[in-house]
């Protein structure tokens, strides 16, 4: 029972913990630029046909350079997502989005450390990377403890 007890305080104080995120500068920003994203027609045309796009081009990847269409394909993909990258509102969500898993990734870290420094945190950033985690894929066994 004590288990149970401890654990609803723990996720209610996680739940504390989101609550306080949603209420920062960095997820307000984060907001308003997925917002923008979505209302501004230009972007979400820009989004579209590079997903229409991007599913062609899966399709020739399957067969390769034998594909009839496989250099307009693979041209006309890289040109649609160049467009949707140089899109004002696709990059400055791509900026807001990189910040706030940015400080999601420091949240995680200290927490994970804060109960011991053998834990290992995927962030996908190696910035974060603390020397206890394989993500360099060591294979050794040895320095990190993971299984070679």
């Amino acid at each position: 029972m004590l288990a149970t007890l401890e654990s609803i305080e723990i996720i209610e104080n996680a739940e504390m913990l989101g609550k306080i995120i949603q209420e920062t500068n960095i997820a307000e920003r984060y907001r308003f630029y997925y917002h923008k994203l979505q209302e501004d027609s230009t972007t979400r045309r820009k989004i579209a046909e590079f997903v229409k796009m991007k599913e062609l081009y899966e399709d020739v990847q399957r067969f390769g350079r034998y594909h009839p269409e496989y250099k307009q394909i693979m041209t006309k993909t890289r040109e649609l997502k160049r467009e949707m990258d140089l899109d004002e509102n696709v990059a400055n969500f791509r900026k807001a989005e990189n910040d706030l898993q940015s400080l999601l990734d420091q949240i995680s870290v200290i927490i994970s450390q804060a109960v011991s420094n053998s834990i290992k945190v995927d962030t996908g950033n190696p910035f974060f990377d603390t020397g206890s985690s394989c993500s360099g894929g060591c294979g050794t066994g040895a320095g990190c403890g993971c299984s070679a």
